[in-house]
């Protein structure tokens, strides 16, 4: 599995670690609020709006340098506008691993 790595935020911050630190800092907030709306819906079946959940996701997914699971990411947004739950638990593996990854930033 991929892990995650800040060679995106640090491509688009030019050394600027202020800019670095505050885009940190919106992830780590945004991050477990849509986790859990992710999760409730999901519960709730409401498979177009957990699709929408994991659209978001997904792009805190990219910037994270997390470049197959955006791929994953992708292709499970596509499973659940389908009606289908495949890809869950690769996805979810992806979410433990950011919040991992973001608990020790």
């Amino acid at each position: 599995m991929e892990k995650p790595n800040m060679s995106y935020i640090q491509s688009m911050s030019g050394g600027d670690n202020a800019f670095e630190q505050k885009l940190i800092t919106i992830i780590k907030a945004e991050f477990p609020e849509e986790k859990k709306v992710y999760y409730n819906n999901l519960k709730a079946k409401n498979y177009k709006l957990t699709a929408e959940n994991v659209h978001k996701l997904k792009h805190k997914i990219s910037i994270l340098g997390l470049e197959k699971s955006y791929e994953t990411a992708v292709a499970f947004e596509n499973n659940l506008l389908e009606g289908s739950t495949t890809l869950q638990d690769e996805f979810e593996s992806i979410l433990r691993i950011m919040t991992n990854y973001l608990q020790q930033l």
